[in-house]
This record gives C-alpha cells, structure tokens and sequence, in this order.
C-alpha cells in the first residue's frame, strides 16, 4: 500500500543487513590493512579514549594510514561502530549446552555476569546498544543462548521474552551505573572506596539525609569489612537471585493455575 503523505517508510539501518562487496586491493592501499585490523583498532580506541572522542581520523591515525583507507573497507562509522559492538560482543562466554543436566540457573547467572563484565570492560557498548539493532554474528549468538536457556526453565512460551529483558535490563542498568561511578573514580585519580567515603561524609550530617543514612547504616552492619566492589558484587548476586525467583514464580503459578 502506499503511503499516504508520499512519503517512503525509513528501512532500518545496519550494517548486517548491506550488502557490500569485499574490497578489492588497490596499489595505494596499505599492505597489511583489513577489516579485523580496523575493528580490533576502533575497539582500543573507543577504550582508550571512549565513544566522545571516537572519529574515523583519529582512527586512521592510530592505523597509520589515511581516512579514506579506512573508508575503503566500511561506508560510515556508524557501520564501523556496529562491527565493534557485535566484536565485543564475541567475548563473552556461552554455556556449554551438552549437558542436558545442567542447571539452567547457573547457565543464566554465567550468562549475565558475562554481560555485566563485557560492559564494565566497554563503558561505550552501553550506549550502543541501546542504538542500534545489535543483530551480528556474536550478538545473535549471545541472545539465542539466553533463549535456549530460559526456554529450559519450564517458563511459559509467551513470557520468555519478558523475562529476559526483566533480568538483562537490570543487567545493564546495574552495570551501567556501575560503570559511571568507575569512571568518575578514575577522572578524580581515587578509588571507589574513596568516592563512597566521600559521599557518605559530604551528607552524614545534613537532616534531610538522616533516614536514608540510618537505613544504610543498618544495612553496612551485615556487610562490615567489605570494600565498595565486594559490596557491589553482593549487591549484584542478591538482585540475580531475586531475578531467578521471580521467574520461578511466575512458572510454578501457570503451572499452578494460581493468580
């Protein structure tokens, strides 16, 4: 059907879904440039200096090569962003699937650290992901994994998909902020126990913090001794657990036939 206003309807953009011919070498090319050169180079890059700073020249410079070398093998950088993030991607390790035995549990909870560690050693993936359609090889490979895991789950077809991104969102929400606080440490040249310590002495004593600080002092009772990352990994494999049950409780009501 045509569109009313005249206009086309805007397909989605990505680079896995172009098809583009393999360049072919030319004498002015660089010896030794490829495409997996070039995005193992933009993933160090985009580490380094992170996704603000990241261009095509300064890529090329860091290749030692010129701008339009680096065109030769990608069309935009948006395209060269999407190969890095599905590269990434690829670190992250899937459960061995030959045990038919195995716990699905615990093959979940190694899929979402993989995820949590991944973007804690990217702080940039996280804002592509949420930008693009993150369809690549290695991406795929990672979301049909949680899919076959959860599916073991005895979970209900039509809630898988909420389930996953029930546990992956809060995934990324955790390790996002996470990643934010680490980054800030850093600019600042302190450690994450001494951002938290700083915090917790700037509001001790001003009144409208002084339930949330008894409440966190309650809290620290049972967590006394450990450092801001051991709070944050407990932290994390308490809101893991919640996840799990969760889903096995919204299982065993269908199976149930409870409310």
């Amino acid at each position: 059907m045509a569109e009313t206003d005249g206009r086309a309807k805007k397909q989605p953009s990505s680079v896995w879904l172009t098809e583009r011919p393999p360049p072919k070498r030319k004498t002015d090319q660089p010896a030794g440039l490829d495409l997996e050169k070039i995005i193992a180079a933009s993933v160090r890059l985009l580490d380094a200096e992170g996704l603000a700073k990241f261009s095509m020249r300064r890529l090329a410079a860091e290749l030692g090569v010129t701008a339009m070398s680096v065109y030769w093998y990608v069309d935009t950088k948006d395209d060269l962003l999407e190969l890095a993030i599905d590269s990434v991607a690829g670190e992250m390790p899937l459960p061995d699937e030959s045990d038919p035995a195995a716990d699905w549990r615990d093959q979940l909870r190694a899929l979402t650290v993989a995820y949590r560690d991944m973007l804690l050693r990217h702080s940039w993936a996280a804002r592509l992901l949420g930008e693009f359609i993150n369809i690549g090889p290695r991406s795929t490979a990672f979301a049909n994994a949680t899919l076959r895991v959860m599916q073991r789950s005895g979970l209900a077809q039509e809630t898988t998909s909420g389930a996953l991104a029930s546990v992956f969102h809060f995934v990324y929400g955790f390790s996002t902020i996470r990643g934010l606080h680490e980054a800030r440490c850093r600019a600042a040249g302190i450690s994450l126990d001494e951002y938290f310590a700083q915090v917790i002495a700037a509001i001790s004593d001003r009144p409208e913090f002084a339930e949330m600080m008894e409440l966190s002092i309650r809290a620290g009772d049972a967590r006394e001794g450990l450092s801001a990352l051991e709070m944050l990994e407990r932290d994390f494999a308490v809101a893991l657990d919640l996840q799990i049950a969760g889903i096995e409780a919204l299982r065993d009501r269908a199976v149930g036939g409870g409310p």
